[in-house]
């Protein structure tokens, strides 16, 4: 079996898992390939836990959970040096805390204070943290893939842009269908029944995300769509060069960050779909995830009732493919 038919054996399984989102699935694989952390977003009880959890479970991959809350502390996250009693003697070891696995949810993640949230940043960005001094290595693999409610925001702590810019994507997740509905209805019934939750497929190694990841590095992008995504990152930086009315809805346009994420899912995009280049249809597919919460929004949008996605969806109009 090939890599990407690995890979594309791991969405499937996922699919059947979280039924009518395979627009979330598909973005959760490009960040798993992309090697970038994952913001999710959306109404309680829309399976953003469970989407985590069926790629963990299908993956032979530690997983860890960690529910932020108002009282947690920065060691809850990293760890911290622990006294021990060895041959009668007291000496220090440092106990890893959840942080270190290789699928991390940060559950409800802005119901946790500022310090809490800075604990992630280092391990985000760095793969690592530092204790008492010691830095500790996170494992090869390794992705925080966080959740967060849209709404209730009373008692939250927003995420600062700095820690928003570390994440690749920002995943918002919807409602689905009615007949998706009837059959989440149907898969949870039969969940509950005997052996409804025991499975015989064997999870998909680590190897193979290594492997893919490999293959992506191979894949081409033209200076004609290099260029596409550049133009793309100035247009939320520079509105005002192609539209007035853009220029009024946008306060802060995408980082650097923006530029190099985009390039990277769209390469993983062009990848699962069979192809060794970029196309500008790729670029389309993923620059929702990638600019979502890298785009702070005037008042004037606010006002107007103006969303992220509105913003991204008049600036593909306006941008053209050279």
């Amino acid at each position: 079996m090939s890599t990407l038919d690995s890979v594309r054996k791991l969405q499937t399984r996922m699919w059947q898992s979280i039924i009518g989102q395979e627009s979330v699935i598909e973005q959760l694989i490009i960040g798993l390939l992309a090697n970038g952390n994952i913001l999710m977003e959306g109404l309680p009880g829309l399976a953003k836990t469970r989407a985590v959890k069926s790629m963990a479970k299908n993956m032979d991959a530690e997983f860890s959970r960690i529910q932020f809350t108002p009282d947690l502390l920065p060691s809850d996250i990293t760890g911290s040096e622990v006294l021990y009693t060895e041959s009668g003697q007291p000496t220090f070891r440092f106990e890893a805390g959840p942080i270190f696995a290789n699928i991390v949810l940060a559950d409800e993640i802005n119901r946790a204070p500022a310090k809490v949230q800075a604990a992630l940043l280092e391990a985000m960005e760095e793969r690592q943290v530092t204790v008492a001094g010691t830095t500790h290595e996170m494992p090869e693999l390794f992705i925080v893939m966080a959740t967060q409610n849209p709404i209730e925001q009373e008692g939250t702590y927003p995420l600062p842009e700095a820690q928003m810019d570390r994440f690749l994507l920002h995943v918002y997740i919807d409602y689905g269908t009615e007949e998706a509905e009837a059959q989440v209805i149907r898969l949870v019934r039969g969940e509950e029944g005997p052996g409804g939750s025991s499975s015989d497929n064997e999870p998909v190694v680590q190897q193979v995300v290594f492997d893919a990841r490999r293959e992506i590095n191979q894949v081409s992008v033209s200076e004609a769509i290099e260029k596409y995504m550049v133009d793309l990152v100035f247009a939320t930086r520079y509105p005002g060069r192609y539209d007035e009315k853009l220029a009024s809805w946008i306060r802060i346009g995408a980082s650097p960050r923006g530029a190099i994420g985009l390039d990277k899912c769209a390469r993983v995009h062009a990848w699962l779909n069979g192809r060794d280049h970029v196309l500008p249809d790729d670029v389309r597919a993923v620059v929702h995830g990638v600019f979502r919460h890298r785009i702070a929004l005037s008042y004037e949008a606010n006002a107007d009732g103006v969303s992220s996605n509105d913003v991204i969806d008049e600036i593909l109009k306006l941008v053209a493919v050279a």
